[in-house]
């Protein structure tokens, strides 16, 4: 099982969940958070001045936990439906998961994800 991690710009919820699930993902976690990445959160380039600050904006962190077959489909699906070619479009990264639990009925593993 891997579990995909997105952060993509606000408003991309709806995009992600339609996409994920086209993909085979059953389930997923959004999170609001705020952050910042190699343009230290300006949305245009500009001259780096020696001591520029960052500004910290607003994104989307989105979790799935999904078996190791569609984990690939899921972040391109993923991917593809965020991105615009504009600076922070945002970054997605794949881990492996060694356990999963579901709480409600204690299924173990894959049937659990």
């Amino acid at each position: 099982m891997k579990l995909v991690t997105a952060i993509v710009k606000p408003g991309k919820l709806d995009d992600v969940m339609r996409a994920a699930t086209d993909a085979g993902a059953r389930g997923l976690t959004a999170t609001e958070v705020r952050g910042f990445g190699q343009q230290y959160g300006h949305l245009e380039p500009s001259v780096r001045q020696v001591e520029q600050k960052a500004l910290v904006l607003p994104k989307l962190r989105i979790d799935l936990v999904v078996p190791d077959e569609i984990a690939d489909a899921v972040v391109g699906a993923i991917a593809k439906s965020v991105s615009t070619g504009s600076i922070g479009d945002g970054k997605i990264w794949t881990s492996t998961v060694d356990s999963v639990v579901r709480v409600r009925t204690g299924e173990r593993g894959p049937d659990a994800a």
